[in-house]
């Protein structure tokens, strides 16, 4: 996908490193750190800078909107994923006997804004079974009060990718008035998306997407604009936020708009506009086509080592996440960061993660360190 000069002239700070590490932090590439000078000497002019902010936000909503399949009007942002999904709570309004389905492999801002809630609707928890999701598993928690499926495209935890159509189809079929929330954020930039009848797809910024903290894109299709507005205060959602009778009523725009409740984070926002454009120059299935087969080259290295990983590598449902638990992950993991590799190590799990800018040298590099600590 890239070259060896290109490589370094756009992750300079890849030089030194093997960089296995991208679901938990990208490494930008130098066009965000142009962006973010962009910002500044926009910054720099004070009021008259916000015809340069306004204008940045605009480009970001295009670019994303290009990348996701949706329309500009269906594109908005937040902060963060965990804003995302309290601002959904609150378009939902769930009551205590309605439900909302949610999984073990999902991160915890997909979780807990449904658990405190004002009146918490029912959680029904959709078990992994050996690492993965089951359409026959979700089923029997589907009924006619189930108002929210909430998953991920892809895991955080262990890098499952779930088996999307089944899955949408069961909600159709068995729980017909659940909306499907789709949390895209460990796939966004990674993979080619295939989750197409999503009710809404929430995305951090600072991951696959290659940008950085304090942004979240919302993207909820224009059918379900009424249904997904929230109640939330503020005033970059109104439409009447500084008319004559704005201390009567507050007119929310609808749908996805309604998610951009207060001043944007116009950093984080130039710095997602150049990054997906990066993304895209590159193009999502260019970064697939490299990624791919260094994923399923460090797996099957994995299981020739004795390793066990936390969930089955499906070759047609492409993930840039292999995870691992050991009961000398911490030692492991020592060796890895000495040999200045960087994965992820939490409660005895490692967790790599393969991007566009990694190179058949950084698994190696990897394969060796782990080698060198377990024999």
């Amino acid at each position: 996908m890239l070259t060896d000069s290109t490589r370094l002239r756009d992750f300079p700070s890849l030089s030194a490193i093997a960089y296995l590490n991208t679901a938990a932090e990208s490494i930008p590439p130098l066009a965000v750190k142009e962006a973010l000078e962009s910002y500044w000497a926009d910054k720099s002019l004070g009021m008259r800078g916000r015809e340069g902010h306004f204008a940045a936000v605009e480009n970001c909503r295009e670019i994303s909107a290009k990348m996701l399949g949706l329309t500009t009007d269906e594109i908005s942002f937040c902060s963060c994923s965990s804003e995302a999904y309290n601002l959904l709570a609150s378009a939902l309004h769930l009551g205590e006997k309605d439900e909302v389905v949610v999984t073990d492999l999902d991160f915890p801002a997909g979780v807990t804004a449904w658990m405190r809630a004002m009146t918490p609707p029912i959680s029904q928890l959709w078990r992994s079974v050996c690492g993965e999701l089951n359409v026959a598993d979700l089923i029997p928690l589907l009924n006619e009060k189930t108002k929210l499926v909430q998953l991920s495209l892809i895991s955080f935890y262990n890098g499952h990718r779930i088996d999307w159509q089944p899955i949408h189809d069961a909600v159709r079929q068995h729980a017909p008035n659940a909306l499907i929330s789709v949390d895209i954020t460990q796939a966004f930039g990674r993979v080619v998306l295939n989750c197409e009848g999503a009710d809404i797809l929430i995305s951090s910024t600072h991951k696959w997407t290659l940008g950085v903290h304090g942004g979240c894109v919302i993207g909820i299709p224009k059918r379900n604009a009424q249904r997904l507005t929230t109640h939330a205060g503020g005033w970059y959602h109104l439409s009447n936020a500084f008319d004559t009778d704005r201390f009567e009523r507050a007119v929310t725009k609808t749908g996805a708009m309604s998610f951009s409740v207060g001043m944007p984070s116009f950093a984080a926002l130039y710095a997602l506009n150049a990054a997906l454009r990066y993304v895209d120059g590159v193009g999502v299935a260019a970064v697939s086509a490299h990624a791919d087969p260094l994923v399923k080259e460090l797996y099957e290295s994995l299981i020739a080592l004795n390793f066990e990983p936390l969930c089955p590598l499906h070759h047609d449902r492409p993930t840039g996440i292999l995870s691992f638990k050991h009961q000398r992950s911490a030692e492991i993991h020592a060796a890895l960061e000495k040999a200045e590799i960087h994965v992820m190590h939490n409660a005895g799990r490692i967790r790599l993660a393969v991007h566009g800018y990694n190179t058949m040298s950084d698994l190696h590099r990897a394969l060796a360190a782990l080698k060198s600590t377990i024999f």
